[in-house]
């Protein structure tokens, strides 16, 4: 890995309490959709226990000219000095690493999992899929309690018109009929039944989100026979 200051070019609120933040692009670097890398402040203005490094998915997919990256809005020093970088502020930025990236067999269907923040390397390699017109078949299950709280969802539909082999499937665990009209409650076996058929073994499995919803998703796939050999994971801490 390599470390590289990075300045702010601008930032954007993606969803409730959610915002984006969009880097320069180091020249030459280069990364896999699904990776990530280690984000660390440059002599902030205040900090805590949790200490001045996060790390954080890459939202865009590698063709962009910028670096992108997502998070809530927690109320922390990190988070409060983030929000407060103005264009031209510079960070640290240590990457890429990570291994959870879409498998080289198009023959097998590729079924992300993801809740809430989660979904963020899932854009990366949903957007790498449609410009790349790379012939896997992909099914994203996107878990949130409102439409409000789902970063990227009018993206990730309109992604369907430029890939046909890609499928949104989104739920709302906390919706209302006058707030959404599609699938309600959680991910759970039914539902992936539902849109990926009778063989569930047939996937490769992705899943990003909380700990506690990565955990339970993973249990729920290995009660339906999936062996965790077809399960890749990352999960997301206190973001």
């Amino acid at each position: 890995m390599a470390k590289y200051e990075i300045k702010l070019l601008r930032k954007a609120e993606v969803a409730a309490e959610t915002m984006s933040f969009f880097f320069e692009k180091p020249p030459g670097f280069a990364f896999k959709p699904g990776q990530n890398a280690d984000y660390t402040l440059i002599n902030p203005p205040e900090t805590d226990t949790e200490g001045n490094t996060r790390t954080f998915s890459f939202v865009n997919e590698p063709g962009e000219e910028e670096i992108e990256i997502a998070t809530r809005m927690r109320d922390t020093a990190f988070k409060r000095t983030l929000r407060g970088l103005p264009p031209g502020g510079a960070i640290l930025m240590d990457g890429p690493m990570g291994s959870m990236t879409l498998q080289n067999d198009a023959s097998r269907p590729a079924a992300f999992l993801a809740g809430g923040i989660g979904i963020t390397p899932f854009v990366s390699m949903i957007r790498h899929a449609a410009r790349e017109k790379l012939p896997h078949r992909i099914f994203l299950f996107y878990s949130n309690r409102t439409p409000a709280d789902a970063a990227f969802l009018r993206e990730l539909a309109d992604l369907q018109n430029e890939n046909r082999n890609y499928r949104l499937v989104a739920t709302m665990t906390q919706a209302n009929d006058e707030q959404w009209d599609g699938e309600t409650g959680y991910i759970n076996e039914a539902l992936l039944r539902k849109y990926l058929g009778g063989d569930l073994a047939a996937p490769i499995y992705y899943l990003a989100g909380p700990p506690a919803m990565t955990t339970a998703m993973r249990g729920m796939l290995n009660l339906a026979g999936i062996d965790d050999d077809y399960i890749k994971s990352e999960e997301f801490s206190g973001y």
